[in-house]
């Protein structure tokens, strides 16, 4: 095995450092550019359409499914301990705190962050971006921008439609399927879920994730090389480190909320 040079490993460490703070540089510049996204959200509301309309029959589905898998395995786990009136807290606790935003989040990455990535990175490919710093139009205010607050508004939103058609996949299976009874299940989910504990904590990692895989997809679209194999690698690596982002943050923020 040959032994690596130090020019190179310096090499790329620096590069590594460079990107980095480019990234850096970038999110702090795409936070400043709030004010500005909203005075003309008409750019705002066409990519919230664009990333959550496209995306809402996905998560839809995949939040009905969930729901039946929910009230299955909770139905047979409760059982044992004579516990199936709690089958509807069961199943809200599990999507509100943590299935929600982390499986809409994965499935976001999936759909609309490979979109963008490839929109970016095909702009950047035929020189569009160049085209408009040469005509003076800033490509980060016009084109990131609009995109990376549109993600962070839309991804709370499909969270909370995924958490809901869970519910009632959980209902269906539980009490139409099973018998479980309907007044114990819901009764039980509105005395046991507290609207700031545990909605509150599942709305701020959903924005948190948010902020994550809209800006992982913007960057690795922008920073992709200006080719079609570039593009195509750009698009695999957003699916995966906005994936593992999402994975660790869910980590830290369930820790963070359950320890204060």
């Amino acid at each position: 095995m040959k032994a690596l040079h130090p020019a190179r490993i310096g090499r790329a460490v620096r590069l590594k450092l460079a990107g980095i703070g480019l990234g850096a540089r970038l999110f702090m510049r795409l936070l400043a550019l709030f004010g500005a996204s909203l005075r003309r959200f008409g750019l705002v509301r066409d990519q919230i359409h664009f990333l959550g309309n496209y995306s809402l029959a996905i998560i839809g589905v995949s939040g009905l499914f969930v729901g039946f898998v929910l009230g299955l395995q909770g139905y047979y786990t409760l059982q044992r301990y004579g516990a199936t009136e709690a089958l509807g807290l069961l199943v809200a606790l599990s999507l509100v705190r943590e299935l929600g935003p982390v499986v809409s989040a994965l499935l976001f990455a999936g759909r609309a962050g490979t979109s963008l990535t490839a929109e970016i990175g095909l702009m950047k490919a035929g020189e569009q971006l160049s085209a408009m710093e040469m005509m003076a139009v800033d490509p980060v205010r016009r084109v990131l921008a609009p995109r990376f607050w549109a993600g962070v508004i839309t991804l709370p939103l499909l969270a909370a439609v995924f958490s809901a058609v869970g519910i009632i996949g959980g209902w269906v299976v539980g009490v139409l399927m099973i018998g479980v009874d309907a007044g114990a299940f819901w009764s039980q989910m509105q005395g046991g879920v507290d609207v700031w504990a545990d909605v509150g904590n599942g709305v701020i990692k959903s924005i948190v994730f948010g902020f994550t895989v809209t800006f992982v997809a913007l960057l690795q679209g922008y920073m992709a090389q200006p080719t079609p194999e570039g593009v195509s690698r750009a698009t695999t690596r957003t699916v995966v480190v906005a994936s593992l982002a999402v994975l660790g943050l869910d980590f830290v923020l369930t820790a963070m909320m359950f320890s204060i």
